[in-house]
């Protein structure tokens, strides 16, 4: 081969390398990191130095037409893939195997030139919504049928969940509406929110997959008779904020008062912890939900 053939081989690959997307599992917290240090072929020394090296390979990328998603790399979850897997954890390879794994199905987040303190959070956002998400859904799915009738629990409980966000979207009326919906489980408070762009007369808009996200929610509680609160914050130019809530009782919302909403926004929802009240915001009682009960409630 010529020089000048090599020369344009070289270039051709070159092009290529701007036609490949790549994703990079990212160990955010420096728990995960000293995990991973336990393998000799990782051979980073402190968090803040990878976490330097990262960010410079991920503009390093961009500059040369590079596309590069980031995923949350778990050194649990990497063990575990190792063993069913059958391949040895301590070597580069199957680190790249694993990342190729989570970027087929666990949650990522596109790299766009935005510093990595600002993508950590949102990527960690993502992963737990979609473990929430996961959980509520397996869990539902477990419920079975009914021993009375034979119905699907969760199915039905999922198409009364439906009928009831379609009725409160239909209730809150003109706004900007941030939702969050939380439900007690043996493991954990879930917790699914919701934004709802109805700022616009006659005109809706939301994310699909938040809508399912808290739907299943809202449905894992129906199905299994537990407790779950629904909170709206709603937002309108030149006016205070606004603060309401339900309550799940017999299957419909029932209003919370404007103490009770006001006692339950005044509490971290991941930590448990009280916070300070914003003296923006008016704490009301939510107005009633429609509710003709087309979707019927399983009764047995």
């Amino acid at each position: 081969m010529t020089n000048t053939q090599r020369g344009r081989t070289a270039g051709m690959r070159q092009l290529l390398r701007r036609e490949v997307a790549g994703t990079i599992g990212l160990l955010a917290d420096e728990q995960d990191f000293t995990a991973m240090r336990r393998y000799r072929s990782f051979t980073f020394e402190d968090h803040e130095t990878y976490l330097r090296q990262v960010e410079g390979l991920l503009k390093s990328t961009a500059a040369a037409g590079g596309h590069t998603s980031i995923a949350l790399f778990d050194p649990e979850e990497y063990a575990d893939f190792c063993a069913e897997t059958g391949i040895e954890p301590d070597t580069p390879a199957s680190r790249t195997r694993f990342t190729a794994e989570l970027a087929s199905a666990g949650p990522s987040i596109p790299y766009e030139g935005q510093p990595l303190a600002d993508l950590v959070p949102d990527l960690v956002e993502e992963a737990v919504r979609q473990a929430t998400w996961e959980y509520a859904s397996s869990l539902l799915a477990r419920v079975g049928p009914c021993a009375a009738c034979g119905e699907d629990i969760g199915r039905t409980a999922f198409a009364r969940a439906s009928y009831l966000v379609a009725r409160v979207i239909d209730t809150i009326g003109v706004g900007i509406h941030h939702w969050v919906c939380s439900v007690p489980t043996v493991r954990e408070t879930l917790h699914a929110v919701l934004r709802v762009d109805a700022s616009a007369p006659d005109r809706v808009t939301l994310d699909e997959t938040e809508a399912m996200e808290l739907t299943t929610v809202l449905a894992l509680a129906i199905a299994t008779h537990n407790v779950c609160g629904l909170v709206v914050r709603t937002s309108n130019p030149g006016l205070t904020d606004r603060v309401y809530g339900w309550h799940l009782k017999d299957e419909a919302l029932s209003p919370l008062t404007g103490s009770q909403v006001f006692d339950a926004y005044c509490v971290d929802v991941v930590s448990g912890d009280l916070k300070a009240p914003d003296p923006d915001i008016d704490y009301c009682t939510a107005p009633e939900v429609a509710d003709t009960d087309p979707v019927g409630r399983h009764r047995h």
